[in-house]
């Protein structure tokens, strides 16, 4: 049995590429450190024109006065709730630990069923807040910044006064503006310090602290966003009228009884009502209190939220099971 010799051509072909590097190779290797440069050009532009985003365990209110003081500019310039909401998802929203909202609110292309399930608009309102509040923050601190208080560069076109009275609602910016008017119409040039830069310089500092105090609340109305909807969520599966199984070990008794819950955000019609309603998945918590009396429940939803089954555990010594089946869906 003989064996083919490979024809010349194909050995000649096998030791080019074996050989040193080609001219294709070289080039190919040219493109890739032209890529990677490039590249590592874009990231280190990134990193110096945003603020990294914050973990959601370092999240806080804290973070408040440090973007005021980075991101000064950008904050000066927005005077309206699209320039406001595009500053808060790019930037202003991840650098707060606030990336779930940000991720929200700049989604493209959402159901009108996902936008109001996500309560876009009542999100989109606390951020317009937010905005606004760290704005008429950032201006009015800025005023208490400058070394010769003066109105060059304490002047809002009426735009940006527009907006940010009526969002963020800090009752004595309208002072701080009256000043900065009076102010304007002296027109001071004396080296000391006049009296009514000094009133100016106050009220600054008060329309600072205020816009400060706007500010952390919104911060945690958008922070708690994310629990809201969740909660919002098991609140309508729980709602609706039930028939209520009661076994307490304790007493080797049962008690039956009819619970409603009401939607949320209105008060039930019952005497007793859970003083805390807490709903993570199918997993349900309820505590009640009762002339000094203390009982919480813990309770799963079951047969596609038909029945509810778990334990319950009182203050008084009292143990057992809860079962309990839906008599009637939610009543709006």
């Amino acid at each position: 049995m003989t064996h083919s010799t490979p024809p010349p051509c194909n050995q000649t072909h096998a030791h080019s590429i074996l050989a040193g590097p080609s001219r294709r190779r070289r080039e190919l290797s040219i493109r890739r450190d032209a890529t990677v440069g490039l590249l590592a050009i874009l990231m280190a532009i990134s990193i110096l024109l945003s603020s990294p985003p914050v973990r959601a365990e370092d999240a806080s209110p804290m973070l408040l006065s440090q973007m005021i003081s980075k991101s000064g500019n950008q904050l000066a310039a927005i005077d309206s709730d699209v320039s406001a909401q595009a500053l808060f998802t790019s930037t202003i929203g991840p650098a707060l630990g606030l990336n779930d909202a940000a991720g929200a609110v700049g989604a493209k292309r959402l159901s009108s069923k996902l936008v109001k399930e996500l309560r876009l608009a009542e999100l989109s309102q606390s951020i317009s807040e937010l905005m606004a509040a760290m704005a008429v923050w950032q201006f009015a601190d800025s005023i208490g910044h400058e070394e010769t208080p003066s109105t060059t560069n304490t002047s809002l076109h009426a735009t940006r006064q527009d907006w940010v009275t009526s969002r963020s609602k800090v009752t004595s910016l309208s002072d701080l503006f009256r000043l900065i008017q009076t102010d304007q119409r002296t027109g001071s040039s004396q080296a000391t310090v006049p009296p009514k830069n000094t009133e100016l310089l106050l009220a600054a500092n008060r329309t600072a602290l205020e816009a400060s105090q706007k500010a952390t609340a919104a911060w945690w109305d958008i922070y708690g966003w994310k629990e809201r909807i969740r909660q919002a969520k098991g609140r309508a599966r729980l709602c609706g009228t039930w028939q209520w199984i009661i076994h307490n070990h304790q007493i080797h008794g049962e008690q039956k009884s009819t619970v409603m819950f009401p939607p949320l955000g209105q008060v039930s019609a019952q005497a007793a009502a859970p003083t805390e309603i807490i709903i993570l998945g199918d997993a349900i918590y309820l505590r009640w209190e009762h002339n000094g009396q203390l009982q919480e429940d813990s309770l799963l939803f079951i047969k596609d939220d038909a029945k509810i089954e778990g334990s319950f555990v009182n203050n008084m010594g009292g143990w057992g099971p809860i079962s309990a089946k839906r008599m009637a869906p939610c009543q709006p």
